[in-house]
């Protein structure tokens, strides 16, 4: 069963900064659970066989526009028709002062009514950011994020196999710090992964023989960042010198978190083996990737051979 969330009318009010004209409640009690608003356009002629009433409703100026060819009792007829489904809020944009009929309506069907200066299409581009990040499917996994040359790296692996210490390498190398044991993971579109660390551990790092240590205090703030896209998974594992590891990078493997593909690495642990530069290179060598270089492809056409198709797969990791 889907988990469903939801984000507070107070935190929409607060983040986009909006004049509240009229709150029948308090704001933190009333929750809104669609990403999706609407902007009325056949619901104004009376056509209200589709409305979904967990959706914010956005007025701009085509919409006082159009009400105001209404006599006042056509706006109050129409008006209450859309407010007794009780949508969860209206906005009304671009500073316009609401009609006397859509705030009597407001109060008598308990809807609140706020206000922006900003224009309907810009407010409606942040509302549906803001609504995206915050109802966002989610789930946590053990492990470690870090931004690595703009690159999202979690850094996953059994417990004690050296995330956290190669985390402080990173670190003390000018990379930054998003979460460490606890990794949030939204998936905000089909196409990306943003990960953050929950509010209560956020910047803390536990490191084994020397305890919970403040990335950001001893660190400074720029080794510390909020959240972080997420591009690539690297799975730290204990050096097993029965199993072949990749040595050409000719394999593509992914894996998969909350639906979409994430290309993965599996890199061996053993005394001696940098990791923090390993992954670096790693890092700049996805990003390569992306941009349509191999450079297993080009060696293998400077000796002559034919580069093999690669082989790959959807890769299934603990967390």
């Amino acid at each position: 069963m889907e988990t469903k969330f939801f984000v507070s009318l107070a935190k929409i009010i607060s983040e986009l900064e909006l004049e509240v004209a009229y709150m029948p409640n308090e704001p933190e009690t009333i929750h809104v659970s669609s990403k999706d608003i609407t902007r009325p356009g056949l619901e104004l002629t009376g056509f209200l066989d589709f409305f979904d009433n967990s959706r914010i409703i956005l007025f701009g100026n085509t919409e006082n526009s159009y009400l105001n060819k209404f006599s006042s009792e056509q706006r109050v007829y129409v008006i209450e028709r859309i407010f007794a489904l009780k949508p969860p809020a209206i906005i009304i944009t671009r500073g316009i002062i609401p009609y006397t009929e859509l705030m009597s309506a407001a109060d008598k069907y308990k809807i609140p009514v706020l206000r922006s200066a900003e224009a309907t299409s810009t407010l409606s581009a942040s509302l549906v950011s803001l609504l995206n990040n915050e109802l966002a499917p989610r789930v946590t996994r053990h492990g470690v994020l870090v931004e690595v040359y703009g690159e999202g790296l979690l850094i996953v692996g059994d417990s004690g196999v050296g995330k956290s210490e190669t985390a402080i390498e990173l670190i003390k190398r000018g990379h930054r710090l998003i979460a460490d044991d606890a990794v949030e993971i939204r998936r905000i579109s089909n196409k990306q992964l943003i990960g953050s660390a929950p509010e209560n551990i956020r910047h803390f790092i536990e490191l084994r023989g020397i305890g919970i240590i403040n990335a950001r205090r001893l660190f400074g703030m720029g080794s510390v960042k909020l959240s972080e896209k997420i591009d690539m998974v690297i799975n730290l594992e204990l050096w097993d010198n029965k199993k072949q590891y990749d040595r050409m990078g000719m394999t593509s493997e992914k894996t998969e978190i909350l639906g979409n593909e994430l290309p993965i690495v599996t890199i061996p642990v053993k005394p001696g083996r940098n990791l923090a530069v390993i992954i670096e290179v790693a890092a700049m060598n996805n990003r390569q990737r992306k941009m349509g270089y191999n450079a297993a492809r080009e060696l293998f056409q400077l000796l002559g051979l034919e580069y093999p198709e690669e082989e790959g797969g959807v890769q299934e990791i603990s967390f």
